[in-house]
């Protein structure tokens, strides 16, 4: 696998090796051993989820103040912009978001590390997301960061329209107004 620095630490953009021929390809889309061995970071993942959206519809910005989750996300179906926004109070790039295409063809990955949160806009007609989450899902410790807070400043590619938001993330809070990590 190769890791790609971002311009926020500890995020980074993971292309699995791919092994393409006539019949389709083949791809290790998780070994902990590499990970460690590429990242640095040794990994225990919890929990898998997937979730399935249409066009424009917008999921987060998600966070969980304690029991927080590092994860890792990736497309087996469609396209979308996958975002992560720094949280950490005592980060030099708190409030600072990093943004990237993630597509059933690129193959690629991203991982968000505790202490940010994940949203992301589906580009593609509908797509199917993937991602491995370090801790267990805790809605009472689950927080939203206002998808288009100007503080952060996301640079969602909506083209002119709005995205379908859940009534959960279109009540999210402003940076200003977020419980945020030390």
């Amino acid at each position: 696998m190769k890791t790609i620095e971002t311009a926020l630490p500890g995020v980074l953009i993971i292309e699995p090796r791919l092994f393409e021929d006539a019949r389709g390809f083949f791809l290790e889309s998780w070994n902990a051993r590499a990970f460690a061995q590429a990242t640095g970071v040794d990994l225990s993942f919890v929990q898998d989820n997937h979730s399935r959206s249409r066009r424009g519809v917008l999921r987060g910005l998600h966070y969980q103040i304690r029991q927080p989750q590092g994860k890792l996300v990736r497309v087996v179906r469609g396209a979308i912009f996958d975002v992560a926004v720094d949280l950490r109070k005592s980060s030099p790039t708190f409030g600072r978001w990093f943004g990237v295409e993630l597509t059933e063809d690129n193959h690629c990955q991203l991982w968000v590390p505790p202490g940010f949160g994940h949203g992301f806009l589906v580009l593609s007609e509908s797509a199917d997301v993937l991602y491995k989450a370090t801790d267990y899902y805790a809605p009472e410790h689950e927080r939203s960061l206002l998808w288009n807070d100007p503080a952060v400043g996301v640079e969602w590619p909506l083209d002119g329209t709005e995205p379908l938001l859940s009534a959960k993330d279109a009540a999210g809070l402003p940076l200003a107004q977020c419980e945020v990590y030390p």
